[in-house]
């Protein structure tokens, strides 16, 4: 198997409900097609609609007791794009973890 397709494959180890919600720190841009309530997003200093997060880092939107989305219905689009298990999900964890190696 190539590195490149090596990349794209999905750990099935790797699922939400056993997760720390390390993608809930990652900044988040608002797409126009995006219905988040307005009390969760902010404007940066290019006029871009985002997801605010609150001063630790952590998206508005997560509930910290049971660190699982309270808009989940109405993610923003990128979120719903954000593969479990996927390529980007295990950089991101080995990345929180401090492991160079995923």
């Amino acid at each position: 198997m190539s590195a490149a397709l090596a990349i794209d494959v999905v750990d099935d180890d790797v699922h939400c409900a056993r997760c720390e919600a390390v993608c809930c720190r990652l900044p988040v841009l608002l797409m126009p097609d995006d219905d988040v309530p307005p009390w969760l997003t902010g404007v940066d200093e290019h006029g871009l609609e985002h997801m605010i997060r609150r001063e630790d880092g952590w998206c508005a939107a997560l509930d910290r007791d049971t660190m699982r989305c309270t808009i989940y219905e109405r993610r923003p689009w990128i979120c719903g794009e954000f593969a479990m298990g996927g390529s980007d999900c295990r950089a991101e964890r080995a990345d929180w973890r401090g492991d160079a190696h995923g």
